[in-house]
């Protein structure tokens, strides 16, 4: 196989903000793996937070190529776990390569991954638009560009977040989510929960920061709504820690290493009685079609990455009012522009 990276600076429709960090672009890495005039390819974003960088990123990457060159593909979860001692320390590269490697592997069976799996399209979750932080009236208007969305995922954060949603709340009747990403207290989290339970919210994702285990319990306890795990689930291991104070967990491919551990994680995460999603990360449609393989094993999914953006690099999976529609391509379904 062939190693190829292209990277990106992925330009936003608008600033968005979350409660630690605003951004306008979104740097990103695409790795391509070719064989016998195939092409697949994965996706990682940058982000501070984790410290995952294009450079970081690009060199680990680049000391795989030599191995990659003496290897075939047949399984994407054999490579994995033969490439897991040079990219284990660097999940984000990790998860580009198994992407770009079960996109190749379609294509070579010549079916999508999600068949290539076993798996049927059927009862698919649709996917949340997420309105970033704001003032109340330009949240307002985000959310009117994509009108009667059947699922808005809400940012918050705020000294106003209460105010937040109930404005939301006037102009749609659609399911919402929050996600505070760890800017709340205990008492707060447990107090907004209340009011947020009347407005039509369906959970709340990460409300405290990932050391406060002892407080999550109490949120879990005393809250009127389920409590979703994101920045305390990263890797595999997390998830039986998640079980104990969290109803579900949102894992993010770029975090976990790729689809391959993603798959034992939402089955370790079934056998806990957890609730699943998989969320993004600003990815483009490189990024998303992956997830989108994963959906028939999902609850809930957050694969709105490319409508975030003001233009996109490749093609494959496309979203309509929510759901999902899937490439005519084999594979993960992508193709690069």
């Amino acid at each position: 196989m062939q190693l190829y990276l292209h990277t990106f600076d992925l330009r936003l429709r608008h600033i968005f903000t979350i409660s630690r960090q605003s951004i306008s672009t979104q740097p990103t890495l695409i790795v391509e793996l070719r064989d016998g005039g195939r092409s697949g390819f994965g996706e990682a974003t940058s982000d501070d937070y984790y410290g995952a960088t294009i450079e970081a990123m690009s060199a680990v990457l680049e000391s795989t190529r030599t191995k990659l060159e003496h290897l075939t593909l047949h399984d994407p979860a054999s490579l994995w776990e033969q490439l897991a001692p040079i990219l284990s320390n660097n999940p984000f590269a990790q998860c580009a390569l198994d992407e770009a490697a079960h996109d190749l592997w379609g294509k070579q069976l010549e079916l999508p991954t999600w068949k290539a799996w076993g798996l049927s399209l059927e009862n698919l979750p649709l996917t949340n638009y997420t309105i970033g932080i704001d003032t109340i009236e330009t949240m307002v208007a985000h959310m009117h560009e994509f009108p009667d969305w059947p699922i808005y995922k809400i940012k918050l954060g705020t000294k106003d977040d209460l105010a937040i949603v109930r404005e939301l709340r006037r102009h749609t009747k659609s399911v919402f989510r929050v996600d505070a990403n760890c800017a709340w207290t205990a008492d707060e989290t447990i107090r907004n929960s209340h009011e947020l339970a009347t407005l039509g919210v369906e959970f709340i994702e990460q409300p405290l920061p990932e050391a406060r285990r002892d407080d999550m319990r109490r949120v879990r306890e005393l809250s009127a709504l389920p409590m979703i795990a994101d920045e305390s689930c990263q890797r595999e291991e997390d998830i039986d820690r998640c079980a104990e104070y969290f109803d579900g967990v949102n894992i993010k491919l770029v975090k976990c290493g790729g689809l391959t551990p993603a798959r034992r994680m939402i089955t370790r995460a079934r056998e806990l009685g957890l609730r699943v999603m998989v969320g993004c990360m600003t990815e483009s449609t490189v990024g998303t079609s992956a997830i989108a393989q994963l959906l028939p094993l999902l609850d809930y999914v957050d694969m709105d990455g490319p409508l975030l953006l003001a233009d996109d690099v490749a093609t494959g999976v496309t979203i309509q009012q929510g759901a999902c529609i899937f490439s005519n391509e084999c594979g993960n379904g992508v193709r690069l522009l």
